[in-house]
């Protein structure tokens, strides 16, 4: 089958798309045609040599994918062959990715596709939309009518947690970068925008919201822990899901004292069972038109090095380049 892989990690220039054996499904597994896939941050740190766990070889990219069931393990009775189907999780914790014509995998990482759905929004929403509900609610317990401050409105991640927290009755604070990008978290619903270059986001925040922001979900790879907790309210929770190397300096005095709280949490470490849950709210959330796919373009399979190029730009260099997410495209020779 066609992937797009790599044997040895490295830059973009690493991955190669080719032809590589087709997998092969057990039991207790299913076969999925991958029509759709997104690219993530934690696809190009894989690439390049972040050791989280032993990779097989060849490896295929890729965490999200849309497709359909075209095969199903004898042992297998909750799934048919010919039905849509979207998920994630996939190219983490050893397990083979998704940038290829077919993969196999556990049901437990399967979620069904609703028809007014597209294969792209699907994959665009999968480890986004996961990620950000995982924040939400198992982690920081957001509750309606309370505030959230979210850094990066049309980021992958943030775009999701604005859109979440207004479908459950937040208020929402963000920040953007331009005032095309302001314009666009105001149409997924914030309440303020910050525009980071041109106001004081520190004097916003402590002037505009005397009394704190309930959540602080912070996006940055080194936190700004002094600005978080000046800005929460008294039992304040700060979500971080990012920086593994990251070692800021951090109030103690002032957290303990307003009795503040800083969650961490890493997606592929949740279990299946909570994860269904989220994507039971992304599909209904996403059919009743409060949640929407961010998609900066849609590119050919063959381009996944050029994918790879534009996310790590994005992510790394901190360039812009992006507003949402990259999807690619995968044509199979029977057009399906």
């Amino acid at each position: 089958m066609k992937a797009a892989y790599f044997r040895n990690t490295g830059g973009p220039e690493c991955i190669e798309v080719g032809q590589i054996p087709s997998p092969v499904l057990d039991n207790n597994t299913v076969l999925v045609e991958i029509h759709a896939v997104s690219v993530n941050p934690i696809d190009t740190y894989i690439r390049n040599g972040a050791n989280f766990w032993p990779l097989p070889n060849p490896y295929v990219i890729g965490s999200d994918f849309a497709g359909r069931i075209v095969q199903v393990g004898a042992h297998v009775r909750d799934w048919r062959v010919g039905q849509r189907v979207w998920g994630s999780n996939q190219g983490l914790m050893g397990r083979q990715g998704t940038f290829a014509e077919q993969a196999v995998i556990d049901p437990v990482w399967l979620y069904a596709s609703p028809d007014s759905l597209s294969d792209q929004d699907l994959a665009a929403n999968a480890l986004v939309g996961i990620t950000a509900h995982l924040g939400l609610f198992d982690r920081a317990r957001l509750k309606p009518g309370e505030t959230i401050f979210v850094r990066g409105g049309t980021g992958g991640v943030g775009a999701m947690v604005l859109q979440m927290a207004k479908a459950v009755g937040a208020k929402v604070v963000t920040t953007a970068g331009s005032e095309e990008k302001a314009e666009r978290c105001r149409q997924l619903g914030a309440d303020r925008v910050i525009l980071y270059r041109e106001e004081s986001l520190s004097e916003v925040l402590l002037s505009e919201f005397p009394q704190g922001v309930d959540v602080f979900w912070e996006t940055l790879r080194e936190p700004d822990f002094d600005l978080g907790v000046r800005a929460m309210a008294p039992n304040g929770r700060m979500v971080v899901m990012a920086g593994r190397d990251a070692r800021p300096e951090f109030p103690v005095g002032p957290f303990y004292v307003k009795g503040c709280s800083v969650l961490g949490f890493a997606m592929f470490n949740a279990s299946p069972e909570v994860q269904r849950q989220a994507a039971e709210d992304i599909n209904h959330w996403m059919q009743t038109g409060k949640l929407r796919a961010q998609i900066d373009r849609i590119l050919p399979l063959d381009q996944a090095a050029q994918a790879h190029r534009l996310q790590e730009s994005n992510t790394i260099s901190k360039s812009g380049v992006l507003q949402g997410k990259i999807v690619l495209q995968i044509e199979h020779p029977t057009g399906t």
